[in-house]
């Protein structure tokens, strides 16, 4: 009976454990929980080759005073070695591009305005 028992709690203990992991797992903020009504819009990443690896992102802006720029930017992956990532922030309520390319300036500039640029590199790590 008191095996039984042992069981039984280490059972409970472990199911308690993996509830938690697949919770975690599921409730990771991400950019549209952050003030500003932030959406991404468009992506790019060129080829993973033997240089870094160059990520663009578009993402529009529905509350521009509220906005947490830098945070949102922060949620974007990145990687060591080189790697860059580039976010473009564009109004809403304005027109945006939904293709991007690699070539600079990433997008036509005569028919969109970026209201914020902001780059997030990778450590050198040797």
């Amino acid at each position: 009976m008191q095996k039984n028992k042992r069981i039984w709690w280490i059972a409970i203990g472990l199911v308690l454990i993996l509830g938690y992991g697949i919770w975690e797992a599921f409730s990771q903020p991400s950019i549209s929980d952050l003030p500003g009504q932030f959406e991404e819009v468009a992506f790019t990443r060129n080829e993973q080759n033997k240089g870094g690896i160059l990520r663009i992102y578009a993402v529009t802006v529905g509350d521009m005073t509220n906005a947490k720029y830098d945070a949102c930017a922060d949620m974007f992956p990145t990687n060591d070695y080189g790697s860059m990532t580039k976010i473009y922030f564009f109004d809403k309520h304005k027109p945006y591009p939904t293709n991007l390319s690699l070539d600079t300036p990433h997008y036509d500039i005569q028919k969109y305005e970026a209201v914020m640029i902001l780059k997030r590199t990778g450590s050198d790590k040797k």
